[in-house]
């Protein structure tokens, strides 16, 4: 992960059992944006914050890419392990997007859990909005962030949706929503 900018982006639009994800990609076919569509509205405010003036061109991202989400729809948990993302973000969002990403499918960890896992333990507050402006969903999984009781916590693509991808994943959750 590094923190450039790129010169273009492309938007390529996935189909999903949980519907259709927009995949943004730069010219090297990095991962910039994986986000749903009826969230495209947030996703392209967020992307104009991170890379300011840059146009967003309909294309096609990379087929190694688009394969890796079908195959991780239809049960490749390890789907999207040697994909190459990229991010703007702060150093502090940075570095609990990391620590996302050492959480395996099907496993969850709460805000608590991972705030001491990036060594500050008191942070639970700004770990939770770091999760919450992640920019790369499922590749990066902020869905596998729970409640400390076990319940399923906000998630920017849906409750319903984090449900079914924990489910997908095989993960342990209390089936109570906590707003």
């Amino acid at each position: 992960m590094t923190k450039s900018l790129p010169d273009t982006l492309i938007l390529d639009r996935v189909e999903t059992p949980v519907g259709e994800v927009l995949v943004v990609v730069d010219e090297a076919g990095v991962l910039r944006a994986f986000d749903f569509a009826d969230y495209e509205p947030r996703m392209r405010k967020l992307m104009g914050r991170h890379y300011p003036g840059m146009e967003l061109i309909p294309g096609r991202a990379p087929d190694p890419l688009r394969a890796a989400v079908t195959c991780y729809f239809e049960g490749d948990m390890g789907a999207f392990d040697g994909v190459a993302w990229a991010t703007n973000g702060t150093d502090f969002q940075r570095k609990v997007w990391d620590a996302l990403c050492t959480i395996p499918a099907g496993e969850t960890l709460s805000y608590k859990g991972l705030a001491e896992r990036i060594g500050k333990p008191s942070a639970m507050r700004a770990v939770g909005l770091a999760n919450g402006s992640n920019p790369v969903a499922i590749v990066v999984p902020c869905h596998r962030v729970i409640g400390a009781n076990g319940s399923l916590t906000g998630y920017g693509g849906g409750l319903p949706r984090k449900k079914w991808l924990l489910s997908h994943e095989g993960a342990a959750f209390k089936d109570l929503v906590v707003a």
